[in-house]
């Protein structure tokens, strides 16, 4: 078992917090993290009642939820954003919404007719952005890098505490880099036009997340911040080298991540304190210290990966500025009637 793995079966994980600053004077809070659900498929419409219930019930301030509202193989049709409105709409607190690759990446798909992926993301913008605040019964306030239903709305900030959190539109399925001719059209009805707008889309959106990421950061110095945490979708390729061979962030499939990587390890670098790095895209529960290498640690960041169809759970992270921990991150597994 490699020490990642032996890390992530662990329940809870505190990660010492080197900053200090006017955070350090607000209390213990939790925020909950959850995404990848439902999928129709898989049958998860009956099992998301509890899952909806168990966040509802808990003492958290707020949840974020880190992508893909419907499954990778259906249709996206206007009613799955709006159905996703309405779920987030039964949370009685606040629920900040992260884009996954499902929503509008995935959408040229046969399978999820043959949308063009860009379409649906200017629709999403407009649908699941319907104000500057949050979604659920209880709203906050969210910056956002763009205007509402225009680009880049979708990148969101707030503080809660000493930290500081910043949703970016990070999808799977590449990032939307489309590495060839045959992969543009492979079971997709998409054109070579079509692909070549998706990579200059790619370009343009990759740009804006590293200045997002870039404010983010300073913003968390400029306040005392004692931590950041960054919500994306994509699972961006750090499970290997868990075996040694094979480094799977450099696959090409990976390389629309590459980039954002490399300047959240920038960042990370530069900052004093706790990063808690949050995705889903791979449906299992995982924490973990990917970067560097096994052999040489990135001490300061730490990999939360959450929870997906079929296995429909969330997770519990608890923030601490008053104690030796920031984070302390446990998995809430939801019991089914």
């Amino acid at each position: 078992m490699s020490i990642r793995l032996l890390t992530a079966a662990v329940l809870a994980l505190g990660l010492s917090a080197c900053a200090t600053g006017p955070g350090a004077q607000h209390g213990t809070y939790s925020f909950g993290v959850w995404g990848d659900m439902p999928y129709k498929k898989a049958g998860d419409e009956s099992k998301l009642p509890a899952v909806l219930q168990s966040i509802n019930q808990s003492n958290i301030a707020f949840s974020i939820y880190d992508g893909d509202i419907k499954d990778g193989s259906s249709k996206c049709t206007d009613d799955i954003y709006t159905d996703a409105v309405k779920m987030f709409g039964t949370l009685v607190k606040p629920v900040v919404y992260v884009p996954g690759d499902n929503e509008w990446t995935d959408c040229h798909r046969t399978n999820n007719g043959g949308f063009d992926g860009l379409e649906r993301l200017n629709h999403l913008r407009k649908i699941m952005f319907p104000t500057a605040n949050s979604l659920g019964q209880t709203t906050m306030p969210l910056q956002h890098q763009g205007k509402l239903g225009e680009k880049y709305v979708e990148n969101t900030r707030f503080s809660h505490g000493p930290v500081v959190f910043a949703g970016l539109n990070v999808p799977g399925s590449n990032n939307n880099v489309v590495l060839s001719a045959k992969e543009c059209t492979n079971k997709s009805a998409r054109t070579p036009a079509q692909c070549d707008a998706s990579n200059a889309e790619y370009l343009e959106r990759d740009a804006a997340n590293v200045v997002w990421l870039e404010q983010t950061f300073q913003q968390a110095k400029d306040t005392g911040a004692q931590g950041v945490v960054l919500v994306i979708q994509a699972d961006p390729g750090f499970d290997l080298p868990e075996t040694e061979e094979v480094d799977e962030s450099q696959q090409p499939r990976f390389n629309g991540y590459r980039n954002f990587v490399a300047q959240v390890i920038k960042q990370t670098e530069g900052f004093k304190g706790q990063v808690l790095l949050v995705h889903g895209d791979t449906h299992f529960f995982k924490v973990d210290k990917p970067l560097y290498s096994p052999a040489k640690l990135l001490p300061n960041l730490t990999r939360l990966q959450t929870f997906g169809s079929p296995s429909l759970h969330w997770v519990k992270v608890t923030v601490d500025a008053g104690s030796d921990q920031l984070f302390q991150i446990q998995p809430v597994i939801v019991r089914q009637p």
